[in-house]
């Protein structure tokens, strides 16, 4: 069967490279924060940035079920820190998600004012391109 299907797919290597600033008070960062306050989160976003990979090959990689890498990876994607790149076939013909990091550098800031925020946003977003 695994000559029937491919067992690697078409992945979006591509990504978004102009820097995200938040600021510590926006509800955004709150999700984005509370996305990365788990160890395995972090663990599978850092095994993101180094290559794109289904929630099984994550798992394995950090040691934990798929059914905790899919839900630390939901609540990564619903802060933008990743994406669906693509799909493959497993071995047994099932189509599964390929993960990869979003690509975009963030920034959280503190503080400040609320008419000032614009500027510093550019400047830093101009800094890190």
């Amino acid at each position: 069967m695994s000559g029937l299907l491919p067992s690697d797919g078409t992945v979006d290597t591509s990504d978004e490279t102009a820097p995200r600033v938040h600021w510590l008070d926006d509800d955004e960062t709150e999700q984005l924060l509370g996305s990365l306050s788990c160890d395995t989160a972090r663990d599978l976003l850092s095994c993101l940035q180094d290559s794109p990979a289904t929630a099984t090959e994550l798992s394995k990689r950090v040691e934990t079920s798929v059914q905790n890498a899919r839900h630390h990876l939901g609540n990564l994607i619903d802060a933008d820190l990743v994406r669906v790149a693509g799909t493959r076939y497993s071995e047994k013909g099932r189509e599964m998600k390929v993960y990869a990091a979003a690509g975009a550098p963030f920034v959280v800031c503190v503080g400040g004012d609320s008419g000032d925020r614009e500027a510093f946003a550019e400047a830093i977003a101009s800094f890190l391109e």
